[in-house]
């Protein structure tokens, strides 16, 4: 099983290596309207904290790889945006991310939320997952929010959507039905090879985390208007035995919001920092001096340049 392989594969620059007779391995989206779960179900998958989340739409503004590896197989989810009607340049960008991993993935696992109504946003991502040829497997979200009879109307009601191959009900906060859920995955993996070292969890940078983690937090701890005009960049990261020192500059597009985020006396930039580095000593295993600043750039979300600069564009 060595030689090219096209597909992600060639797009990540990988050459198949030496692996197992009857060793399985694929791509897997997680797809699904915003809030739908789909971070919180790909860190459960993890078994730790790789990507962020929170009450606000569009949290996810960049796809993630990870990679779950299980004895015959590697499981790569794909963690896209929110499908959604677009109501900016981000958000046109982000639902290009998402729809353009629906052609190129093995599995494609539609998330929706059990605990509320299912309406044309849902149908129209769904009609958007009927068009690929990947294996479709519908996952219900959130199952310890909703009784036994609602679960059931909220699968009669998805079925009707997209003609499944498979699915399955899980509580991610829960951890119910986590692990059947890789499992029930696996098995409609192709055999292919270990596209990823063993180790490796993510396929993202360690800047990027660090920007992510800083908007997480800035979601967690602002309301209103301020979370969908936030951008973070990591402008620097430098790391030692010891320490890791990174700062980073969140990106808002009015002054008013500016204000809310640095907050009365600096207080309100302070928590955010102390929140995100808290995450990252977390995920680095040492100490982190992390250095935050505000800036003011009107318009940013329907500005090209300034939307790829924060990496939040679609790559072709």
């Amino acid at each position: 099983m060595a030689g090219e392989v096209g597909g992600i594969g060639a797009e990540l620059g990988l050459l198949a290596d030496d692996t197992p007779d009857g060793f399985r391995s694929g791509f897997v989206a997680l797809v699904g309207r915003p809030n739908a779960g789909k971070s919180t179900l790909l860190n459960a998958c993890m078994g730790e904290k790789v990507a962020i989340t929170s009450p606000v739409a569009q949290t996810t503004r960049r796809r993630m790889r990870a990679v779950v590896n299980r004895e015959g197989y590697q499981l790569v989810f794909v963690d896209t945006p929110g499908i959604h009607k677009p109501k900016d340049g981000l958000g046109s960008e982000l639902n290009r991310s998402a729809l353009a991993e629906l052609s190129d993935v093995d599995v494609v696992a539609l998330l929706i939320d059990a605990s509320a109504p299912i309406g044309r946003g849902d149908a129209w991502v769904a009609e958007r997952v009927r068009s690929s040829s990947a294996v479709k497997i519908l996952v219900l979200t959130k199952a310890d929010r909703v009784d036994q009879a609602r679960m059931v109307e909220q699968l009669e009601a998805a079925r009707a959507l997209v003609d499944f191959d498979d699915e399955i009900v899980v509580s991610s906060t829960e951890g119910f039905n986590v692990e059947p859920f890789i499992e029930l995955v696996s098995r409609y993996l192709p055999e292919g090879p270990r596209w990823f070292p063993r180790g490796m969890d993510t396929d993202t940078d360690d800047a990027t985390l660090v920007a992510e983690f800083v908007r997480e937090k800035v979601l967690l701890r602002t309301r209103e208007e301020v979370p969908h005009s936030v951008g973070v960049l990591c402008d620097s990261f430098e790391r030692s035995s010891r320490l890791v020192r990174v700062h980073a500059t969140i990106f808002v597009e009015r002054e008013g919001q500016k204000g809310i985020l640095i907050g009365k006396r600096g207080e309100m930039v302070k928590h955010i920092g102390t929140d995100a580095r808290h995450d990252l000593e977390r995920l680095f295993g040492r100490k982190v001096y992390l250095e935050l600043a505000v800036r003011v750039r009107p318009g940013w979300r329907d500005d090209p340049v300034e939307i790829r600069r924060m990496g939040y564009a679609f790559e072709e």
